[in-house]
């Protein structure tokens, strides 16, 4: 079997394939073109983030089982072609988490103390030792936008350094939080009471451009922002202004929303008081030769052996047992997906019931394939099929199954009940035909709905008039609507009230969100993401 390198990568990746029996090509740099000429030669292929494995690619890709991302990020794969196509996609999310927390240290540090501007001025001739005085970060309070697996080894670096950490993360447990030392608090408490901010996020529809305007002019004066997790959490234009306007003191950035980047694109570059790196989080020796190694055994142990590990997906069970659940485990992510959306405050429980026939099957990868829904719209990439149990047991998340097999509605169900420190949900989903999943209840609701791309849920009275001043809104702001569905809860006299969830062709944006939730006898609505 052969193995193509197509970006840079540690030695010891090729060595591993090698001395496993594979057949490897170094090939790094490839236009997408001549990657599309040879892509058929191989069955294994192993990139970085420079190779853009696209639907055309993988078409190609005629004898290609298995594509091996050395790291965490997918955004330059496309995973349901792969997918469709039988490919395995798996990464190396662990491999590079103490790099990233440390270099977010070490821009904190360089910021504190003008190392990068010092430097500048001396090799340029100048001494200005007063111009460049700094100050300790002893005693200073840190905010961390993230407590998540990089955020809590910056959150202990930094208790090492004796300062005072508190963290804004929607999805953590309080007591969990508090047993690291950590204070969980509002986003607004954590800009007023911040003396330095590090995010620890990735970019997800909730995370674009979390802080912002607001964020910024309510920081202190004298506090630094930090991110070094992922361009386009922050929204640039603004800090631009907070920082020419003295709003705060001084920023690192490490990630941009568009990479590579340059003074034409990013004016911050022009500032005295901004210090950045160009992507360098994951960039030590010892995080290439971690991911580099995973990739690699990963790889060369399913091709060999057939054994998944850190598949993003499909679960690491056998082929026999996967052909058996495979809908259901496409129907339990989804409704994993769903579950996160909604969901308001920290997940501390998840009830799932495995009903009629669906009781008597292997079921461990259904259960596995919820987590990895539940956790992909707050961790993206950094979540697959074998790290996500581990990440609910981190969070302190307890998860209860049962089975029966009495199943009054469906010959199969898959039922879930998720308790937050806030709310509780249900959800239950089933599968039409030989692979139609299909949400069947939300709550109190009655439905049949495919949750797929782009979709809109809205709360509504019932009564006339709604649909079609839905209708007109979204096609008044360019969004074309695929697929409605309609569930009706009947409570009684003016009670009555429904759900719509309508597929769309694209993404609604935040400002025609809320002209929806402005129309009358909408009581709520929200945009959902399962692309």
């Amino acid at each position: 079997m052969k193995v193509l390198i197509s970006d840079n990568l540690a030695p010891v990746g090729a060595e591993i394939l090698q001395d496993a029996g594979l057949e490897v090509d170094i090939n790094t740099g490839l236009p997408p073109e001549e990657l599309k000429k040879i892509i058929g030669n191989y069955d294994g292929l192993v990139i970085r983030s420079a190779t853009k494995v696209t639907e055309e690619i993988i078409e190609s890709a005629e004898n290609l089982k298995v594509v091996g991302r050395a790291g965490i990020g997918l955004d330059n794969v496309n995973i349901p072609a792969a997918s469709q196509r039988g490919i395995v996609v798996m990464n190396a999310p662990d491999g590079n988490a103490t790099t990233a927390a440390e270099h977010a240290i070490a821009m904190m540090m360089s910021l504190t103390r003008n190392i990068p501007q010092a430097t500048a001025a001396l090799k340029a001739g100048r001494w200005d030792k007063k111009k460049f005085q700094g100050r300790e970060v002893t005693g200073k309070t840190v905010g961390i936008i993230g407590i998540g697996r990089i955020g809590s080894i910056f959150a202990r670096r930094a208790q090492g350094l004796r300062m005072k950490v508190i963290a804004f993360d929607p999805h953590m447990p309080k007591e969990l939080v508090e047993k690291m030392g950590i204070e969980l608090v509002s986003i607004e408490e954590l800009c007023n009471r911040a003396d330095y901010i590090s995010v620890h996020v990735p970019l997800t529809n909730d995370t674009k451009g979390l802080v912002s305007t607001e964020e910024f002019k309510n920081m202190k004066k004298e506090a630094m922002f930090i991110d070094c997790a992922r361009g386009g959490v922050v929204d640039e234009e603004a800090l631009y202004d907070a920082l020419k306007n003295g709003e705060i003191r001084g920023a690192a950035l490490d990630v941009f929303a568009k990479e590579p980047t340059s003074l034409e694109t990013t004016p911050l570059l022009e500032l005295d008081n901004f210090i950045c790196t160009p992507h360098l989080g994951a960039s030590t020796s010892e995080a290439q030769i971690n991911v580099a190694v995973t990739i690699a055994e990963q790889m060369a142990d399913y091709l060999l052996n057939g054994t998944v590990a850190n598949a993003v997906n499909v679960p690491s069970v056998s082929a026999e047992i996967l052909s058996q659940v495979r809908p259901y485990v496409t129907l339990a992510e989804m409704l994993g997906c769903f579950h996160m959306q909604i969901a308001k405050g920290g997940v501390e429980e998840i009830k799932i019931e495995y009903t009629g026939d669906l009781a008597e099957m292997e079921t461990s990868p259904i259960t596995v394939a919820f987590l990895k829904g539940l956790f992909t719209p707050i961790l993206k990439d950094a979540v697959n099929y074998v790290n996500a149990p581990m990440i609910a047991k981190d969070r302190g998340i307890r998860v209860v199954e049962s089975r029966t097999n009495d199943s009054d509605d469906f010959t199969c169900m898959l039922k879930v009940t998720v308790k937050t420190t806030e709310s509780e949900n249900v959800l239950a989903g089933t599968v039409f035909g030989k692979n139609e999943p299909r949400l069947v209840r939300l709550n109190t609701f009655r439905l049949e709905a495919l949750a797929d791309g782009p979709m809109l849920f809205v709360y509504n009275k019932d009564v006339p008039g709604v649909i079609g001043a839905l209708g007109t809104t979204l096609g008044a702001g360019g969004i074309n609507i695929s697929r409605m569905t309609v569930g009706l809860e009947d409570r009684g006299g003016d009670q009555a009230q429904n759900v719509i969830l309508l597929n769309t062709d694209s993404l609604v944006s935040g400002d025609l969100l809320n002209t929806v939730k402005n129309l009358d006898h909408i009581d709520d609505a929200m945009v959902l993401d399962f692309s």
